[in-house]
């Protein structure tokens, strides 16, 4: 054993040391057993023979040997090994003793993982599930532990359990009497547990409560995460904030390295809730000794605390942080002050005043920082700090890095009218104009455009050079647009330039690095976890092979006319689809050479085309993009980026008895097509199939010869007609284009699977972008299965294609929800009441022939959906229910 732990080959003696297992020593044993976990993959056939002293030992009148089996069984990730713990795995979960009970419920979770089929179909899932109400608490978290690491492996095991009132009591009652870690696997469970209304979740909040006082400081913030996301349920939280600053606070008293965690979670806390904390703020003062990562994580939460009670000393503290020696950590305080006097207007003199005292320093490194965000201010209070201007002019000397010269040249251009001596400073910027940055090229070239629009007579050939300088002499394609449209503005209409320029700027906001409200209730449920520390949502860097369990936080009902109050809505769980699972063969992988270049085959597109269904010439020869679902090419660069999720709860159009349409979203921007926009959407009309856009015209000329046409995609999806647009369009003219669309194109797997790639092109150019093709547009009309057929496949598919969801806030019953769904191709093939609940079986079929089924269960309450999904092909399945799930709330 100490030749295996420094990494010595010893396997050679596998034989030698199976024949030790008989011992009775439980010493030996215990080094015999690690052997055999360690070698036993490398000699299954082997390891074999050690199987019946597995068995015997599971049968030992010794609780320590009985255990010491089972775990090491687990342990052995082989196969045929695995078959034979079956038996004795069952009776040790039935075991008197709870120590053996305790190992063999982890023994579980091992086992899901080598083998899951073979744990759900041997029902070892539904004894786990009797553990939790055991009377010992280590076979209680243990029992927890091994529940939540099958759950979120497994869609299935995730949607057969659920925690309820009972079942969260007694967890309650063994929290106190857990060890530690006992009390983070309890802990973590309960946050996953959202209460049916504000008493019981005052009841949880006040038992969990005093975990917050623990040594360990994994339980304290898995505490903090559950009362985090109880607070939402609750009307009154200040006893609770009052308590929770205390644990909060001493979490800064630790090592480093738990402080930085503890601040990250922080950082959290107080975006959501700050005035938990917002007496505090001197605990996040910088110490001298303080790691640099703890030190600019306790500056970005004293920003969050700053207000009117507490700049001054907030102030004074950054001022004595601007004279360390640390470089990013002087930076990162100078910022810090320009953000106090944005958020604190009333104190903003205050700050711009110990600005105007670092830049007296002459350390060059605060000065250029200095101007940076002396530029945000005057953006945030417009005229009113411009007289500090000439103290920024005295320092232009100093600036030679990108942001600082940038800030200052804006400075310049903006109070061109208030400098007497811009035209100077500017053209000494300008001489060195070809050697800077891109970013100070841009700002210098406005720069120069504000002050010709604000002086003209003096500053002609000054604005010349420097337009020459950006439309001739630079390969930068950015700042040589921006050139000739401030070359096209200037030469036909001044005063539209002036307007355009010189507009008024919006204000900045106060709060710049805040994150979504969205995902900033995702990650307070994922406190604790490396989400928090990250500040990423889990899907963002797990396996995407797993399914991602997706956690959100409760609504608080609202009060009803009776004075009660309703139930709040079931928090929504999605479970993604596993990518790894085989793909339909209706879609085919393309097996072509890989493409060169989509955009040279798209420049030849040719406006004379036919654009029926067999028509895509140019398209077929593109030869593939790359195999496999994952490998389309990238959008071009003109392409514009997707803005999100096209299934998002935006306001869209639906009458009953006609199908759901989105409104249409902007594929094109006109700074991408060259004066061209392109806003567009789907729609499904009378078993046809439409994109619906609208064409506009920004720019000064007409524009004519449109033509349109599809990259391959994974629904074989084309234009079924030339593009409707005949005479010139002209000026500041749009145009209403409905385009119907073939399913007979040539077909390649996507990813997302349904992206499609345009390419439209007119008189001036051929332009690209990406939309997404909304699932429901692709539903056809003949999806209505028999019934016979509908329980036969339903049979056939195997469970492990079943995948459940919870849709919340569902208005309709099951009657209006029925005409819904079928006004939109998804065909209910049976009904039935059981126990007040409404259920309806399902089917749908897309254009390509992929078959789905469904099951939705409506609550007898209202305002849930169940909804279980069954199909072959797992790819479309996140769609689908995207796709009802916008259904059902409009």
């Amino acid at each position: 054993i100490a030749s295996m732990t420094v990494g010595k080959d010893v396997s050679s003696l596998f034989p030698d040391v199976i024949n030790c297992m008989q011992t009775s020593d439980v010493e030996l044993k215990k080094l015999v057993y690690l052997y055999l976990m360690n070698y036993a993959k490398s000699q299954p056939d082997m390891a074999i023979m050690a199987v019946n002293t597995f068995v015997r030992d599971c049968d030992d009148s010794n609780p320590l040997i009985r255990a010491l089996a089972v775990r090491t069984m687990g342990c052995i990730r082989v196969d045929k090994i695995t078959e034979y713990l079956c038996d004795p795995l069952r009776k040790c979960l039935r075991d008197d003793d709870p120590y053996v009970r305790k190992t063999a419920a982890v023994c579980v979770a091992k086992m899901h993982d080598i083998n899951s089929s073979l744990v759900e179909d041997q029902g070892f899932l539904d004894l786990l599930k009797d553990l939790p109400s055991d009377s010992n608490p280590m076979v209680v978290a243990n029992a927890v532990a091994a529940l939540g690491e099958i759950c979120d492996a497994s869609p299935t095991a995730r949607a057969s359990f659920e925690l309820n009132a009972a079942l969260v009591n007694k967890l309650l009652t063994a929290l106190g009497e857990c060890t530690e870690w006992g009390q983070v696997f309890v802990l973590d469970s309960l946050a996953l547990y959202t209460p049916k209304d504000e008493r019981e979740a005052k009841s949880i909040c006040e038992r969990v409560t005093p975990r917050l006082a623990h040594s360990n400081s994994a339980v304290v913030l898995s505490a903090v995460r559950v009362i985090m996301k109880l607070m939402e349920l609750l009307e009154d939280t200040e006893k609770l904030q009052r308590k929770m600053a205390p644990p909060l606070v001493t979490l800064l008293s630790s090592e480093p390295e738990i402080q930085y965690v503890a601040l990250r979670n922080i950082s959290l806390i107080v975006q959501k809730r700050p005035e938990i904390l917002k007496e505090e703020i001197k605990v996040f003062f910088v110490k001298y000794n303080d790691p640099i990562y703890v030190k600019m994580e306790k500056l970005d939460v004293m920003i969050r605390l700053c207000s009117q009670s507490n700049i001054q000393a907030v102030l004074a503290e950054l001022k004595e942080y601007a004279a360390e020696v640390d470089v990013d950590f002087v930076r990162k305080s100078v910022r810090a002050i320009g953000r106090c006097a944005i958020k604190v207007e009333s104190e903003s003199e205050r700050a711009v005043q110990t600005l105007l005292e670092l830049i007296q320093t002459k350390v060059n490194y605060v000065v250029q920082e200095a101007v940076v965000v002396i530029k945000d201010i005057f953006r945030k209070y417009p005229n009113k700090y411009e007289s500090i201007i000439s103290t920024l002019c005295e320092n232009l000397d100093s600036l030679d890095e990108p942001d600082a010269k940038a800030a200052m040249i804006w400075i310049l251009g903006e109070y061109a009218d208030r400098i007497d001596n811009a035209s100077d400073l500017l053209e000494s910027f300008v001489e060195h104009f070809s050697d800077d940055t891109t970013q100070v090229q841009l700002q210098l070239l406005t720069a120069v455009v504000k002050l010709f629009l604000k002086q003209p007579t003096s500053t002609q050939d000054l604005v010349q050079n420097v337009l020459s300088m950006a439309t001739q002499e630079s390969d930068n394609p950015d700042l040589r647009d921006r050139g000739y449209i401030y070359w096209r503005l200037l030469s036909t209409d001044p005063g539209a330039a002036k307007e355009v320029v010189l507009a008024e700027k919006p204000c900045i906001s106060e709060e710049t690095d805040l994150l979504e409200p969205a995902l900033l209730d995702e990650l307070i449920c994922h406190i604790a976890s490396l989400s928090s520390v990250y500040h990423k949502p889990p899907a963002s860097f797990t396996d995407s092979r797993i399914p991602v369990r997706r956690i959100t936080l409760p609504q608080r009902a609202e009060p009803t006319a009776s004075g009660s109050t309703a139930e709040p809505a079931a928090q929504p769980e999605v479970a993604a689809p596993m990518p790894g699972i085989p793909a339909a063969t209706v879609i085919p992988t393309n097996q072509g050479p890989n493409n060169d270049n989509l955009i040279g085959d798209l420049l030849s597109l040719d406006t004379s085309v036919q654009m029926g269904g067999g028509a895509s010439d140019f398209l077929s020869e593109l030869g593939g993009i790359g195999p496999g679902l994952g490998g389309g090419a990238q959008a071009p660069a003109g392409a514009p980026a997707l803005s999100g999720d096209l299934f998002s709860l935006q306001p869209g159009v639906f009458q009953a008895g006609t199908s759901y349409s989105m409104p249409k979203e902007v594929w094109l921007a006109p700074n991408k097509g060259k004066g061209m926009q392109v806003e567009g959407t789907f729609a499904r009309r009378q078993g046809q199939l439409y994109m619906d856009m609208s064409i506009s015209n920004r720019a000064m000329s007409a524009m004519s010869g449109f033509a349109v046409q599809f990259n391959k995609n994974s629904f074989g999806l084309a234009p079924a007609t030339a593009i409707p647009v005949g005479a010139p369009l002209g000026a500041n003219q749009n145009i209403p284009i409905s385009l119907p669309l073939s399913t007979v194109g040539p077909v390649m797997r996507m990813d997302p699977l349904n992206n499609l790639q345009v390419a439209m092109k007119n008189n001036i150019d051929v332009f690209y972008f990406n939309c997404l093709v909304p699932s429901y547009a692709l539903w056809s009309e003949d999806g209505q299965m028999e019934r016979k057929v509908f329980l036969a496949t339903w049979k056939d598919i195997p469970n492990s294609n079943e995948v459940q969801f919870t849709l919340g806030n569902v208005a309709l019953s099951s009657e209006p929800a029925e005409q819904r769904l079928k006004s939109n191709n998804v065909f209910t093939i049976a009904r039935r009441n059981i126990d007040g609940q409404d259920l309806l079986y399902v089917s749908l079929k897309f254009t390509n022939n992929i078959w789905v089924l469904g099951e939705l269960k409506f609550a007898p309450t209202g305002g849930t959906v169940a909804l279980a999904l069954k199909t072959r092909t797992m790819d479309v399945v996140q769609s689908v229910q995207e796709s009802l799930d916008v259904i059902l709330h409009y």
